[in-house]
C-alpha cells in the first residue's frame, strides 16, 4: 500500500499538531469503524477457504480420519477438528 503526503491533503495547522507527537515518522490512520471491510471481502481467498473447509467436512462424513485429512490438506489435526466442529454447529437441527 502506498502512502499519501500529508501536505497534499491536510491543512498546515493539522500537520503542525501531528508533528508535536510524531515528527517525520510514518503513521497509520485506521479507517472509521463504519467503513471497515470484513476480512477477505476484497479477494476470493475467503471463498476458497470455505470451499476447502466444506470439502474437508464432506470427506470426514465419507469416512476419512482426522489424521488423513490433516496430511492431505497440510493442516494440523487441531485445525481439521475445528473445521469439523464448526460445520457440526452450523448443521445441527433446531430443537
Amino acid at each position: 500500500m502506498g502512502y499519501i503526503r500529508a501536505e497534499e491533503i491536510l491543512p498546515a495547522d493539522v500537520i503542525k499538531q501531528i508533528q508535536q507527537y510524531v515528527d517525520g515518522a510514518n503513521i497509520y490512520i485506521p479507517r472509521k469503524q463504519e467503513n471497515r471491510l470484513a476480512w477477505g471481502t476484497k479477494t476470493a481467498y475467503r471463498h476458497e477457504l470455505q470451499k476447502r473447509d466444506k470439502a474437508i467436512y464432506n470427506s470426514y462424513l465419507d469416512g476419512k480420519s482426522v489424521n488423513e485429512l490433516a496430511h492431505i490438506h497440510y493442516l494440523s489435526e487441531k485445525s481439521i477438528q475445528r473445521i469439523i466442529r464448526n460445520y457440526n454447529k452450523e448443521n445441527q437441527p433446531l430443537q
